[in-house]
């Protein structure tokens, strides 16, 4: 019985997280109610209120979520046989696949917002990049010293691809029409191909 009711919350809790992107695609964090949720996912107050601690523990649960999806994928790269040139690559694909996403787009826009006020929100979001960086600095650093990548500051170039894929997401937001994806794509494998070591094999 106890394992049926895991399930159980499990599954109403994806509920509530589901309705919660589909909300924040829609109307952004500020417009978004707790009233919106409920709604969306055809659930009480009460009901949500069993799952979450306010509208902002909600969006903290957003974010994990987010950054759990994207460090997984990157603990999965990292673990493939592939050069850091193309690991690096796959990452910065990913990432762009991810900023086609509106919800996705919306919630990265509403954090930066919320950092400027809200504690919680800026340390999560402070910590998850941290863990980025360091993952990336790593590959950087292994290609470097298997001669694949050309000598550079890793840590350096691991905080410009994070802020090269957070501002993209901001801009986006700003101004749908202001670039092509396709150009942004062609434009970012022409970058990373110069990180690469013309000795390299």
């Amino acid at each position: 019985m106890p394992r049926v009711a895991d399930e159980t919350r499990q599954r109403r809790r994806r509920n509530l997280i589901d309705a919660a992107w589909r909300c924040l695609a829609r109307k952004g964090y500020e417009n978004l109610t707790v009233d919106d949720v409920c709604a969306e996912a055809e659930v009480s107050k009460g009901t949500f209120y069993g799952y979450f601690n306010s509208k902002q523990h909600m969006l903290l649960s957003l974010l994990e979520e987010d950054d759990a999806s994207l460090e997984a994928f990157m603990d999965e790269l990292g673990q493939t046989p592939l050069g850091s040139a193309e690991r690096l690559g796959r990452f910065a694909r990913a990432v762009l696949d991810r900023a086609e996403d509106p919800a996705l787009v919306q919630l990265r826009a509403d954090l930066w917002t919320e950092l400027a006020t809200d504690d919680a929100v800026e340390t999560r979001l402070v910590d998850s990049v941290h863990r980025r960086r360091a993952i990336l600095r790593g590959w950087i650093e292994e290609g470097m010293s298997g001669g694949e990548l050309v000598e550079v500051p890793a840590n350096a170039l691991a905080s410009i691809l994070l802020a090269l894929m957070d501002g993209l997401m901001l801009h986006r937001q700003l101004d749908p029409a202001g670039f092509k994806w396709p150009n942004v794509r062609a434009a970012l494998n022409l970058l990373l191909s110069g990180l690469e070591s013309p000795t390299a094999d």
